[in-house]
């Protein structure tokens, strides 16, 4: 094989930039997506812990429950489900399942990306302030003075927030081993 041969590459070999996709285009086409899947049901944190605290039973358990169903015609009759529906409502559960997974697998990726996003942009903007405000001393940079001074009083006005916000730390009593002092400026006497 020649020298030339193996440096280049066909077209089909080199690596193609993934196409990326507007933020604005993935929430239509989530809206989308979630008009067509129907069965949406939004449930606050708390019916979402009161459902699953009621959700104990193993799948194994479950399925020998289903069978009970299946092996006598009476059991099915007195739910008013039939067997085959209720296998159907549990393998309809397990794919839905591994939609919340991908679905969650997605949002944990695009809440990542957004993180390191912001960390590039924290990390630029620090970069500016510590830049500009060098330049600023310099009589010729003078234009960069406002933007510096509006940097360092937002700065020292959300810390003054901050510290506000703080809750104080609460105040720990005595052991009680110590004895409490009377007004006599003597140790109370166990009596």
């Amino acid at each position: 094989m020649s020298t030339q041969e193996q440096t280049t590459k066909p077209a089909a070999e080199t690596p193609q930039p993934a196409p990326t996709i507007a933020p604005e285009t993935v929430i239509e086409r989530l809206r989308d997506l979630r008009a067509q899947i129907g069965e949406v049901n939004e449930l606050t944190p708390e019916q979402r812990r009161a459902l699953a605290r009621r959700l104990r039973t193993p799948g194994p358990v479950v399925q020998a429950s289903i069978d009970v169903m299946g092996a006598l015609e009476t059991v099915s009759q007195a739910i008013g489900q039939p067997t085959g529906e209720v296998r159907q409502m549990v393998d309809e559960a397990s794919r839905w399942t591994s939609v919340e997974n991908e679905l969650r697998a997605m949002l944990n990726g695009v809440a990542g990306a957004n993180l390191l996003r912001r960390q590039r942009i924290e990390f630029v903007a620090a970069q500016a302030a510590v830049i500009g405000s060098r330049l600023a001393l310099d009589p010729a940079h003078k234009v960069l003075v406002p933007h510096v001074q509006e940097v360092k009083r937002l700065k020292r006005f959300l810390r003054r927030k901050k510290a506000a916000q703080a809750p104080e730390t609460p105040q720990t009593p005595p052991p009680a081993s110590t004895p409490a002092p009377t007004p006599s400026g003597g140790a109370k006497t166990e009596k």
